[in-house]
Parts: C-alpha cells; structure tokens; sequence
C-alpha cells in the first residue's frame, strides 16, 4: 500500500513550495515532486497536446508550458480536459514511486500542490507552505511578471491559503527572509525526527 510514511507538502501559488522542498531535501527529507511528474509526462504527451489544444501550444519536442497555463486558466472546460488527462498518470506515477519511499519505513514529503483541493490522496499529515495572500500575489507578480487581474485568476484558482493553513498538520512560515524560512525548515525536520526516531 503507497502513502503509509508519506507527507503531503503543499501550500499556494508562489509561497515558495520549491524554494521549502530544496531546503527540506538538503536537511535529509526525500522529496517526491508532482509538478516534476507533470512536466514529464506532459512532455512526453506533446501529440496529445497537439491533437487537443493545437499546433501552437507545441514549441519542437515541448509542450509551451506558459502558453498553455494562459489558456487553461482562461478556460475551465479546458483546464478539466487537461486535469482528466493528466491526473489519473500523475497518481499512478507518484503511487509506484510511493511504495519505493515506504520500504524505507521513514517519513518522506510527496509535493502536491492541489492535495486539498482534489483529496486524492490518502496521506493522514500534511505540511502547508505559507505566506498571506497579499505577499503570495505581490511575488506571484514579481516573479512572473502577470497583471495583477490575471495572478489573482491564478492565485484564486486555488483554495485560499489560510483554509489550507487552517487543514495543515504542519506550517512552515515563509512571509520573511531565507534565513528564517531555512529557520523554520530546520525545525520542521527535528520535529519529524524526533515524532519518528
């Protein structure tokens, strides 16, 4: 059975989720990243792409990931089209690589940065990167270089974070600098090595 010692890591639209699962994996956490996942087989399905979407969201032998988000998240018949396609291998894929992480009989992180929103997985604990909602869309915008009306499309495509902040098991705090994120990092892993050890 996948999913006994896993931890689903999520959080929001640029709370620094992979900015939390370099620092965690560089203090010992084994990482199982769904976005990785999704570029993989995204890139591997770019006839499929070519056949739903159309020649222009291809760019050679790669999906035109940016292209493809505007439309999307423009487009909710879309964006389901997208998720029936890919949700279903991404879980099977993160499942396989579940059952490999369990046989160490430690705890390990499964990003996943819907996990509230489609409840499709069975994972007991969860840790929610957090920052408010007004730092979340001020580096959404910095970082991206989007409108403020369509971050807010994004951003507001998810669960608010302070529900998700609300369900977490654990919160690890990104609303001020690196030193205090790796801070806080730090002690999110002591505290699961002293809750497993």
């Amino acid at each position: 059975m996948a999913f006994k010692y896993a931890i689903a890591l999520t959080g929001g639209i640029a709370t620094g989720k992979s900015t939390v699962a370099s620092l965690l994996s560089l203090n010992g956490m084994r990482v199982i990243d769904a976005d990785t996942i999704s570029h993989e087989i995204l890139d591997a399905s770019v006839s499929w792409v070519k056949d739903t979407f159309g020649e222009e969201y291809v760019n050679g032998s790669k999906v035109d990931r940016a292209k493809l988000g505007t439309l999307i998240f423009s487009d909710g018949k879309m964006k389901k089209v997208l998720e029936d396609f890919l949700h279903p291998k991404i879980r099977t894929e993160i499942e396989k690589r579940s059952i490999k992480q369990d046989s160490f009989k430690f705890p390990y992180l499964i990003d996943i940065p819907l996990f509230f929103e489609n409840s499709a997985y069975d994972i007991k604990e969860s840790v929610v990167v957090y920052a408010p909602s007004d730092i979340q869309l001020e580096r959404f915008m910095k970082r991206n270089g989007y409108s403020r009306e369509e971050s807010l499309k994004r951003i507001n495509s998810q669960m608010p974070i302070e529900e998700k902040k609300k369900r977490a098991t654990w919160i690890i705090d990104n609303s001020q600098n690196l030193k205090h994120l790796q801070q806080e990092c730090e002690e999110f892993v002591e505290k699961i090595k002293t809750k497993y050890l």
